[in-house]
């Protein structure tokens, strides 16, 4: 059964897709905080100033750092490495681009509420 208390980071650079995001994320009743990031540098900075992130959903094109750039970097950082990451896009070409570099999952945009809590299900353990 999932928990009831994730605390996830959002990772998009389009503010209508990360308050979709957090409006579905707390509806399930599994999340109690979504922070956001609007790209993957200021994901990293989110990273390494709070070790409580159970779940990261990651957008791969965005401006700054993208998700895969992003990805590269969190799977060769000790620390973070064991984070569940979960790849958003509305580019299938990248999904195996995104599983090589170390994503557990993948959806395509836009999301579906039901989509989104069954692929956390198999992530979260």
């Amino acid at each position: 059964m999932i928990r009831t208390d994730l605390t996830v980071l959002a990772v998009d650079d389009d503010v209508i897709n990360l308050k979709l995001l957090k409006s579905m994320l707390m509806k399930s009743g599994h999340v109690k905080e979504v922070i956001e990031a609007k790209n993957g540098s200021d994901a990293i900075g989110i990273l390494k100033s709070r070790n409580d992130i159970d779940l990261i959903l990651l957008d791969i094109i965005m401006p700054v750092m993208g998700g895969i750039e992003m990805l590269k970097v969190v799977r060769a950082d000790d620390s973070l490495k064991q984070l569940p990451i979960i790849v958003l896009t509305t580019d299938e070409t990248k999904k195996g681009e995104a599983l090589e570099n170390g994503a557990n999952g993948f959806l395509m945009k836009p999301i579906r509420q039901d989509e989104l809590i069954k692929r956390i299900e198999l992530v979260i353990v």
